[in-house]
């Protein structure tokens, strides 16, 4: 047995899981150099919810944000985690949209790509392996893992195969609900090691407390690498702490070879951040916990704190647990997807509606009418045609690959952005953030405007007209 490798999340998923993915490029840049020094396999900084949340929340540009990244760090391997035919938003994108992203992507500073579909469909991940694999990148390919009777170790065994099949450098078994139990991951990750010839990567979330005792057994079936937090960004909804897991391993085969003292370094910069997110009131010591619920409702951290946020403004909090149970029976009906974006958000709120207004599917959101119809790609268990009819109506149902029924959209979106358009990639931002670009672009021509006005200024000050 080779080292452990260590993918440090620090700069993406502990922050999103945490802090609904608000830390800054003010606040990663004093740290950067350092995490180059320490020696990860990778460091997962972009992708996810990161673009998004530099454009909404935080008046970055996301592409900014990764070429500095890259400047910063360039002995260590950058890592993103991208939605298959979703990119990084909530719908599904033409392939010659998702073929440019993934090129811009990987021209501005990405080295692996972590491909995930909601629903484990295949078809909805071709286009961006076949993107990944021409641009010279690394494909990770993710399994969701979830609990369902129509998931099983032998099914995840066959889709990681298939994904080998298909390119994948490495696989990834994505725990996003911190659902996978020691023995479980044990036999899970043996059997699928046995059955591929490519290194296997664990993902597990601390939420349920049972992610370290995991990724211990894990190691000991063979996986080449797993994903931590560095300890004051771990544990909770978000990952089990790299520290721990390093002096864990420490002086045995599987050894990460990683130096505590150096991860000490960047420890005591992320406390420093820590302690101004618990001050502002951004990190709310409820989400550091362990919360056992997730293991009876199989529901992930992000998604409790949403529909504790939409029952709260229904005036129905008492309802809590009562949508908690509800949200088993809806999956169950909508044919077990995986609980993760868009497919967590889609079940939960389903869920919420069936409860307040007392009556199952009186009201049937967009999105969940659109899962049951297929247009998010294919359900693990087939939908019952009666449930099916009595949700979409006379609409026909979608059997095909979602995307084939899109038409070509790049230039159009070009087309559309053309006069807010300072780089390539922007046209990239509209594309999956529309509104929300724009009023990024208006902003960032109005600061280039003042700068521009100051410059004058001066100039007319030396050399008057």
């Amino acid at each position: 047995m080779a080292k452990v490798n260590i993918t440090e999340v620090a700069l993406r998923d502990s922050h999103q899981s945490l802090i609904a993915t608000r830390m800054s490029m003010d606040e990663m840049l004093p740290v950067l150099n350092v995490m180059d020094k320490i020696g990860f396999y990778s460091l997962e900084c972009w992708g996810g919810a990161t673009f998004d949340a530099c454009l909404r929340f935080l008046d970055e540009d996301p592409w900014e944000r990764l070429r500095i990244l890259k400047r910063e760090m360039p002995n260590t391997k950058l890592q993103m985690l991208f939605r298959g035919q979703n990119m990084l938003g909530y719908r599904h994108y033409a392939d010659d949209v998702l073929e440019y992203f993934v090129n811009r992507c990987v021209a501005n500073g990405i080295d692996i790509i972590r491909i995930f579909d909601a629903l484990n469909d295949i078809r909805n991940m071709t286009t961006s392996i076949r993107a990944t694999k021409k641009e010279g990148a690394h494909f990770q390919a993710c399994i969701s893992y979830t609990l369902s009777p129509a998931h099983s170790t032998e099914k995840f065994v066959a889709f990681a195969k298939q994904l080998e099949n298909e390119g994948a450098d490495s696989i990834c078994i994505k725990d996003m609900a911190g659902l996978l139990k020691p023995y479980v991951t044990y036999e899970l990750v043996k059997s699928i090691k046995e059955a591929v010839k490519i290194p296997v990567h664990v993902h597990s979330h601390y939420t349920s407390g049972l992610a370290s005792m995991s990724h211990l057994k894990a190691i000991e079936a063979g996986a080449d690498g797993i994903d931590t937090s560095i300890s004051p960004l771990a544990m909770g909804t978000s990952h089990p702490a790299t520290e721990t897991m390093v002096a864990a391993l420490a002086g045995t085969e599987y050894d990460t070879g990683l130096d505590m003292v150096k991860l000490n370094e960047v420890r005591d910069y992320f406390e420093t951040l820590r302690v101004k997110y618990l001050k502002s009131g951004l990190l709310d010591p409820k989400v550091m916990g362990v919360d056992a619920n997730t293991l009876l409702y199989q529901v992930p951290g992000g998604m409790l704190s949403n529909l504790v946020s939409q029952l709260k403004q229904a005036g129905k909090s008492d309802q809590f647990e009562a949508v908690l149970k509800e949200i088993p029976r809806v999956r169950e009906d909508s044919g077990y997807p995986p609980l993760v974006t868009p497919t967590s958000q889609i079940v939960g709120t389903q869920a919420v509606f069936n409860i307040i207004n007392g009556e199952r599917y009186k009201t049937v959101t967009k999105e969940f009418k659109g899962l049951v119809r297929g247009e998010y790609g294919r359900t693990p268990e087939k939908i019952e045609p009666e449930f099916r009819r009595k949700i979409i109506g006379d609409e026909e149902p979608i059997d095909c690959r979602p995307a084939d029924l899109l038409e070509p959209e790049l230039e159009k979106l070009k087309s559309d952005t053309a006069k807010w358009t300072q780089q390539e990639e922007d046209v990239l931002s509209y594309a999956m953030f529309g509104q929300v670009a724009e009023k990024f672009f208006e902003k960032r021509l109005d600061r280039q405007c003042n700068i521009d006005n100051v410059h004058a200024d001066k100039v007319n000050k030396i050399m008057p007209i």
